[in-house]
């Protein structure tokens, strides 16, 4: 039998073969085991963990060993959806119902009648989507957008997040009544840092699939690599491992992978968030949060930090300036750093990376619109640079400013800068 596969039941091991799911870690096998356990009961499932642990697996397998198995099994990203078109597109929309909407369109729930609904990142919806979420929870019962007719639906809901819901509620982000329609079961996949073996098993399989899809030389990962990849805390989980074999698979194609190698391509994770499983998951709590608030926060601290350093560059200009008028000689140009520069001195490199400013090249008078800039006209401005050198692209804008996209698209909207 394949050490992939080993010491689990039949029906865990066809999961695992069917997915592609690699591991024996026994809180992998437990979460797995736990869906095939549901999947034959129409109960709403809430999958929950960290990032890039494979979440996405779970609504397929419960999926598949269901009595829906044959009918329409649809996967919705709540997060990359904007928040004026969501509704339309999970509960479709009426001719004339919205600038645009030049025919009646089906939304997901009608179109998966009878199947299984993935909702990713389900902790992202609006509130007003929310309350329609529950309403089809409750009674199966919908409305289209612009229309008066009740609509029902057949759909199994199974939802996945990263966020810690009972803080979610607690914030007022999240509706407490959804929030136990949607996790009548929930199941808590591990994150890899606490897979142990697993780690080398998918590093193994990444590297082989690397080499075989594009007829490179295979690599071999030492003990010493092994060892390096097992300690390391993994904050991407699977994306992110995958992501570094396969670095290591094009760039050191057919060698023997030492652990300095694997080094060059593991980046500091003790400063990066990590999530926080629900209380009463049986997982034990890690630090950090992915937060809306926190991102705001964030922003604005830096923001702030930025506008502190303006004022200070403001006042150090003018007394340069001010002396070298005094002695009548000619203004000391190895003062005059731009906004950027001198805030790359000043602030941790991402928040020189976040925020670029047009050079100073003379004292800023009072009357200056930098001396009276407010928060939101700063955030506005850096979002639109942003948004700028990304050529419009909204993913990449997002991650550069390290905001989710649904924050991105609301302050899009809320400082009209849709046109960039």
């Amino acid at each position: 039998m394949d050490i992939y596969f080993a010491n689990t039941s039949p029906e865990v091991q066809q999961a695992k073969m069917r997915f592609g799911i690699v591991g024996n870690a026994p809180a992998l096998t437990a979460a797995i085991a736990r869906a095939i356990q549901v999947a034959p009961i129409d109960l709403s499932v809430l999958i929950t963990g960290e990032s890039g642990t494979g979440k996405e697996f779970f609504p397929k397998i419960i999926h598949h060993f269901s009595h829906r198995k044959h009918s329409t099994y649809i996967a919705v990203n709540c997060g990359a959806i904007p928040e004026g078109t969501i509704d339309s597109e999970l509960f479709g929309h009426e001719k004339g119902a919205f600038t645009g909407a030049v025919a009646a369109r089906k939304g997901y729930f009608e179109e998966a009648d009878g199947g299984t609904i993935f909702l990713d990142e389900v902790a992202e919806l609006p509130m007003t989507t929310q309350a329609r979420l529950l309403r089809v929870l409750e009674s199966g019962e919908f409305l289209k957008v612009g229309s008066s007719t009740v609509q029902k639906a057949n759909v199994r809901i199974v939802a996945a997040t990263n966020v810690d819901m009972a803080q979610a509620v607690a914030r007022g982000k999240f509706r407490e009544d959804l929030f136990y329609r949607l996790s009548t079961v929930q199941i808590t996949v591990p994150p890899l840092r606490d897979r142990g073996n697993d780690i080398a098993l998918l590093a193994r399989k990444f590297a082989s699939e690397f080499a075989e899809r594009y007829r490179t030389p295979a690599i071999t990962i030492s003990d010493q690599a092994r060892a390096e990849l097992m300690a390391y805390r993994w904050p991407g989980n699977v994306r992110q491992l995958k992501n570094v074999v396969e670095q290591l698979a094009l760039f050191d194609a057919g060698n023997d992978i030492t652990a300095e190698d694997t080094r060059a391509y593991l980046p500091d994770s003790t400063t990066m968030p990590v999530f926080t499983p629900p209380s009463g998951s049986g997982q034990s709590s890690a630090t950090g949060l992915h937060s809306y608030e926190a991102e705001r926060e964030m922003l604005f601290s830096m923001l702030l930090g930025l506008r502190r350093e303006i004022e200070e560059l403001r006042a150090q200009i003018g007394e340069k300036e001010h002396h070298s008028v005094k002695g009548a000689i000619a203004p000391d140009t190895s003062t005059h750093l731009t906004a950027e520069q001198h805030i790359s001195d000043q602030q941790p490199p991402q928040a020189a990376a976040l925020v670029r400013y047009t050079p100073i090249e003379t004292r800023i008078p009072d009357n200056h619109p930098v001396a009276t800039l407010t928060l939101e006209q700063t955030e506005r401005d850096t979002i639109r640079r942003s948004l700028e050198r990304n050529g419009g692209r909204r993913k990449a804008t997002a991650r550069e400013l390290n905001i989710s996209e649904r924050t991105l698209y609301r302050k899009i909207k809320e400082y009209g800068l849709e046109d960039i």
